[in-house]
């Protein structure tokens, strides 16, 4: 069959989108006529918008309706009859809802789209036309997860690499970041990122390797490689950030809360490589074609890692308990000896494999 209107549901974070563009691809090359639209919160619309595959991007942003439903249950009914209607009127034959959320689900079907694919998680897929069984994802590659869906509309998966588009404007700040801060451009250029991304929220504790640890890295890099380093982060790590540069004994230069998501990966775009922390972050640099190292402790590379996982290099300490993130629950953890008792030499032999 071929798909006039396609519609694909993703209201998470930056990895998790970011993940989807192997689906969009393929889609795509099945259907190139079609006009393929993108539901995405708003911290993430711009990059979805960029990509040269998508034709139309909705925007839903969970705490405004939240919001409307305390101020008055009946706003937030209007508002979302409303944001109905404007899917409803597009008359989209297909929609892949990776939400796992029966919301979505009910969305879709109130729309009138007739075909749903989409995850089965906990009983939430009871909308869906065409669904997987899902009580996590383990085993393999979210990616993978997400291009399996492809084989209820018979689309071959030609390509799996990520994928992300950088607008020429964004490139051109980055140009021109690098010669406002007075970065040599003669120096080895390497993005540190030590932060943990918005999506975990307090729990984004468990993710963090430690300033300590990565100002020593700082120190090595600059040392044996005649490294520039850009520190990288949105507002949320300025303190985290903050620490690593008052450790370290090299000078970096600090970008922490002053790129867009685009901003940043225009940056990423102009270093040799990118050392991060388990976030959105690393995706965004494998996706434009940085090589990458990241620091992994309760979360399986395997899954959540860069992708396609052969062609990137993840360090993590390999102790027996991890990893312990599974099914979307992280377990109580006092120690997290997983990252703390990683030393700064074990992920700079890594850096050392990738410059």
């Amino acid at each position: 069959m071929n798909f006039k209107k396609i519609l694909i549901i993703n209201p998470y974070g930056i990895g998790d989108v970011i993940f989807t563009t192997p689906m969009i691809k393929n889609l795509r090359l099945a259907h190139p006529q079609a006009r393929i639209a993108y539901l995405a919160n708003a911290r993430t619309a711009d990059f979805i918008k960029s990509s040269l595959e998508i034709d139309q991007v909705f925007i839903y942003d969970r705490d405004e309706y939240v919001k409307a439903y305390r101020q008055n249950p009946l706003t937030f009914a209007q508002k979302w009859i409303s944001f109905l209607q404007v899917i409803r009127r597009e008359n989209f034959e297909v929609v892949f809802d990776l939400s796992l959320n029966s919301t979505f689900g009910f969305l879709s079907f109130a729309a009138g789209i007739k075909q749903r694919i989409g995850f089965n998680y906990r009983g939430r897929g009871q909308f869906l036309t065409h669904k997987i069984d899902l009580l996590g994802f383990e085993g393999q590659h979210v990616v993978d997860f997400f291009l399996d869906l492809l084989k209820y509309v018979n689309v071959p998966v030609i390509d799996r690499h990520l994928n992300l588009t950088i607008p020429d404007q964004d490139i051109k700040w980055a140009q021109d970041w690098l010669v406002k801060n007075k970065v040599d451009p003669n120096k080895t250029l390497i993005a540190l990122f030590p932060g943990g991304g918005a999506s975990w929220g307090d729990q984004a504790k468990y993710r963090l390797w430690g300033a300590p640890k990565f100002a020593e890295l700082v120190d090595k890099m600059v040392e044996n490689f005649d490294a520039a380093i850009i520190l990288m982060g949105d507002s949320r790590d300025q303190a985290l950030c903050s620490e690593v540069a008052r450790l370290a004994r090299s000078p970096l230069h600090d970008a922490v809360g002053q790129t867009s998501l685009l901003g940043l990966a225009a940056l990423f775009k102009q270093c040799r490589a990118a050392v991060i922390n388990d976030a959105g972050s690393v995706h965004v640099a494998v996706a434009i074609g940085v090589k990458a190292l990241s620091i992994y402790g309760p979360v399986d590379p395997k899954v959540y890692g860069p992708y396609p996982p052969e062609e990137h290099m993840t360090v993590q300490k390999g102790l027996p308990c991890q990893p312990c993130y599974r099914r979307f629950r992280m377990p109580q953890c006092s120690h997290v000896s997983c990252l703390r008792d990683l030393t700064s030499q074990e992920v700079y032999r890594k850096v050392q494999g990738i410059l």
